[in-house]
This record gives structure tokens, C-alpha cells and sequence, in this order.
């Protein structure tokens, strides 16, 4: 007789804990997937970044050994470049640089970076980790003038706000501005306060010297007694300097040692913005 119980389907809904645990494994894969990226872009990426700093045409086989890849897997990686305009190759001599899309592609990312945008996040970070008073300074119609400042758990007592434009002589931001700027943007200013300390440029020239050998400038309470601070360059695609991000604090607290916490942090973030801004160390 048969039996009278149905048989489960196979279609029946699963129960709502199999579904939940589907989703998160699903979920889990997914993030996995996305942690792990695609290998063979970043293998390809190596013969890219290998001719981006690469002054001169290559050939296959100095390329592929720059990138640590073979060069018949160099040469499969550079077909596809080529159909895609990444690359391009010389007809006679057979060597590759980089082509036309590389370009388009890094003028539109020039065409979009805003520096004291890209300062102001950097600078959140580099406040936190410093626990120092950090800003940014452009040049402006007046001089070196003061767009961000953001406060240390112990503020700096310092008179400076958005808009003050710094001395060229007597502050750290001034004196940055002063060794790395073209001398028909300074001048004006510099004679004024030359004039009104009685000193020449031949007086200031081994100080700016100094400061283009350090690629920084530091002064120990020269405008503010008690204060001490660093300004370093951030460099645009031209090479020309597009900013300076600043650091000061109070004796005792701030470490004015070249090469100190402070100094290696800033340097490394102004050294950071000048790559993001389309700068190759050695342009200047």
C-alpha cells in the first residue's frame, strides 16, 4: 500500500538560517575577492611603472628584467598594452615607452588634484600621529599666506590665524618660500625686510643655501619666543613648489633634530603630496 507521506522537494524554500548563512558566506567571499585584487594587473602594472620612471625607450629585455618577469611574459603583458594605448613601440628600433592613453590618462589626473585639498586630509593623520600644531601655506598676492591650521591637544600659543602672511626672514614658512621661489617673486619683499634689519642678501644667502641642501626649513623661536617649527615643500608636476605644509610646537615638546620624529613624518608626507601632485625627485 502506498505510502500516504509526501516526499520533500527539492525546490522547498530554504529554512531562513540557511539563508542568512548563505549570504554571509557569500558576503565573506566576495571581501576576500576584493582583498585579493587581480594578480596578473599588478604583475602588468610592474612593466608600467618600470617605464614611468624610465626616462628613455626600453628594450624588451631590459625591461622585463627591471620588472623580474621573463620577457616572453613581459612581451604578452605588452601586446595588450599596446592594443589598449598604454604603450607604444618604436617600428625600428623595436623599444617601448609609454603611449598615448598613459598620457590622457595622467593629464586628467592632473587636471583634477587640488594639493591643499590632498594637504588637508594628509594633515588629519599626521596631527594625530605628531600630536603638533599642523598647517598649510601657499603664496599669495602679499606673501607666504597661512589657508589650514589645525590645533595639537596642545595648542601652540602662537598669534597665527587663516589668512596671516608669514615674514620671509623670521619664520620658517618664510624661509621656505624664500630658498625654493623664483627670486622675481621674492624680491619685493625681501628688500622691505632686509631694509628694516639693516641686513643684505649676501647676509641671508648661506641660511637659504641651508635650507635648499636640508629640503626643509626650521627655526628655534625666531618669530615667536619659545615656539619652535618646520615648514617642508610640496612640489607640483612642473617642479615648481605648490605649498608648504608646517609643524610647531613648544620648546621641550617639539623635536627640531633633522632626521627626528618630526622632521622624517613631515618630510614624508610633503614627499607623499609631491608624487600625488605628478613631482619625480631630482626634476629641480
Amino acid at each position: 500500500m502506498p505510502s500516504s507521506s509526501r516526499p520533500v522537494s527539492s525546490s522547498s524554500p530554504a529554512s531562513p538560517e540557511f539563508e542568512q548563512s548563505d549570504a554571509e558566506d557569500l558576503a565573506d567571499t566576495a571581501e576576500e575577492k576584493s582583498r585579493s585584487g587581480i594578480q596578473s594587473i599588478e604583475v602588468g602594472f610592474r612593466l608600467l611603472d618600470v617605464l614611468t620612471n624610465e626616462p628613455r625607450a626600453m628594450m624588451l629585455r631590459d625591461l622585463a628584467q627591471r620588472a623580474g618577469m621573463s620577457p616572453a611574459k613581459a612581451h604578452r603583458y605588452l601586446v595588450s598594452f599596446l592594443r589598449l594605448g598604454a604603450v607604444s613601440q618604436d617600428p625600428v628600433s623595436g623599444r617601448y615607452e609609454l603611449g598615448g592613453f598613459a598620457l590622457q590618462m595622467g593629464l586628467a589626473r592632473l587636471a583634477r588634484v587640488d594639493g591643499v585639498k590632498l594637504a588637508r586630509i594628509a594633515l588629519n593623520s599626521l596631527r594625530d600621529q605628531l600630536d603638533q600644531t599642523v598647517g598649510i601655506a601657499v603664496w599669495g598676492n602679499q606673501g607666504p599666506t597661512v589657508v589650514h591650521w589645525m590645533e595639537s591637544s596642545h595648542p601652540a600659543k602662537a598669534s597665527l590665524k587663516l589668512g596671516d602672511v608669514m615674514p620671509l626672514l623670521s619664520s620658517a614658512t618664510g624661509l621656505l618660500f624664500a630658498a625654493c621661489l623664483p627670486r622675481s617673486k621674492t624680491q619685493v619683499m625681501l628688500d622691505r625686510e632686509l631694509a628694516a634689519t639693516r641686513r643684505t642678501m649676501a647676509d641671508i644667502e648661506p641660511h637659504l643655501a641651508d635650507i635648499r641642501a636640508h629640503g626643509a626649513s626650521r627655526v628655534e623661536g625666531m618669530l615667536l619666543p619659545g615656539i619652535h617649527a618646520f615648514c617642508m615643500p610640496v612640489f607640483d608636476s612642473t617642479g615648481d613648489l605648490a605649498l608648504g605644509l608646517i609643524a610647531l610646537g613648544h620648546e621641550g615638546s617639539f623635536d627640531t633634530r633633522w632626521g627626528g620624529e618630526i622632521d622624517t613624518a613631515l618630510r614624508d608626507c610633503a614627499n607623499q603630496l609631491s608624487y600625488e601632485l605628478g613631482y619625480k625627485a631630482g626634476e629641480r
